[in-house]
């Protein structure tokens, strides 16, 4: 299988690329930003990945992925990569403009890969699409994370759309939502408050990049009857 992940080069989606990777018959093809270091050395480590330059801020950068989704002849699309540039507050003192540059660099550039993907996919008659959220969206959503938590509704939705609009070309799109995990993207939270959240986890311990990963990886191989899921990983908080 060829997959394409987008922000594969570190944290959750360096995990996703080297779980993939392992499987030497799958090629991956996986996206960074800024981490120039770190993307040549999963390329040395995972022999079957190749690594592309794409900054969501950056539109020539986007484009240039968006018209080689057909040369890359991608089976699966982990719509992953995210840039967060929004303050951590509550949304009464976050500037309208925030919304919109958060907007702007992360739901319309995964748009434009989806649908590049998704005009790919449909010309092959199949394809998977899966979607990184959280489960901030089905839990109580976290203090000062508004801007993040409404992008991710807003692909939320889309992901449903996905799966409704293309099952019949043998496309499918699912989601997966993890609970807080330790990544560059959460790594200003204070230390304090995930001692108190680990001390009050039934297991006792955070879930890791790697748990998540694999709930990945099932999807990547999973029938096409599973198709508009959401998987919930956050230790069966939600059960009724």
């Amino acid at each position: 299988m060829n997959v394409l992940i987008t922000g594969g080069g570190s944290g959750l989606g360096e995990a996703i690329t080297r779980m993939l990777a392992m499987d030497t018959k799958n090629t991956i093809y996986f996206t960074f930003s800024n981490s120039v270091q770190n993307a040549k050395k999963i390329e040395l480590d995972c022999t079957n990945s190749k690594a592309i330059k794409c900054d969501f801020k950056k539109e020539a950068e986007v484009t240039a992925l968006v018209n080689e989704i057909d040369t890359l002849g991608i089976d699966i699309l982990i719509n992953n990569a995210y840039n967060d540039n929004s303050k951590h507050t509550y949304f009464h003192k976050i500037d309208k403009e925030e919304f919109s540059a958060d907007f702007m660099h992360n739901i319309i550039p995964t748009v434009r890969i989806a649908q590049s993907a998704i005009n790919h996919f449909r010309r092959k008659k199949s394809g998977k699409i899966i979607t990184i959220l959280t489960s901030g969206l089905t839990n109580v959503p976290p203090l000062g994370w508004s801007c993040y938590t409404a992008n991710k509704a807003y692909l939320g939705s889309l992901v449903k759309s996905w799966a409704n609009e293309n099952i019949k070309f043998n496309i499918t799109s699912n989601a997966v939502s993890p609970a807080f995990m330790q990544t560059n993207l959460t790594s200003e939270v204070d230390h304090r408050i995930i001692e108190q959240m680990i001390d009050k986890h039934p297991l006792k311990k955070l879930l890791t990049i790697e748990e998540v990963a694999e709930t990945v990886l099932f999807l990547s191989k999973a029938s096409s009857q599973i198709n508009g899921v959401d998987i919930l990983i956050n230790h069966g908080i939600n059960i009724k």
